[in-house]
């Protein structure tokens, strides 16, 4: 199966995921349940501390505090989702629990060498 991120987007809060009402964070637990049901499977899943923490680097030796670009929405997590394939990772990411966001989904590459 293909791998797939998807990343969480919201309009961030002061607290970050510790503002996330209850059953939304309930939703978030019961996520790889819900999409193994349907066959698929989660990797891997991160919730993000808010962008006021970020630490960029731009070139070899530009270091700054916060995030790369500003916007009414930012990172809020990111999960790795396996799937049969972009039709298949996007049904699976719309059961994603989202407040005040969106999410996207993007292929993963695969640079391991496959011998013949």
């Amino acid at each position: 199966m293909a791998q797939y991120a998807v990343m969480i987007f919201e309009r961030e809060t002061p607290g970050g995921a510790a503002d996330l009402p209850p059953e939304v964070i309930e939703a978030h637990i019961a996520l790889p349940d819900r999409v193994a049901a349907l066959g698929g499977r989660i990797v891997a899943g991160l919730a993000l501390e808010p962008s006021g923490t970020a630490t960029t680097i731009r070139g070899r030796e530009m270091v700054t505090d916060g995030p790369f670009i500003e916007s009414k929405e930012a990172i809020a997590g990111v999960f790795v989702l396996e799937a049969r394939d972009l039709d298949h990772a996007l049904a699976l990411a719309k059961l994603t629990p989202i407040v005040d966001g969106g999410v996207e989904v993007r292929p993963l590459v695969d640079f391991r060498v496959v011998e013949s």
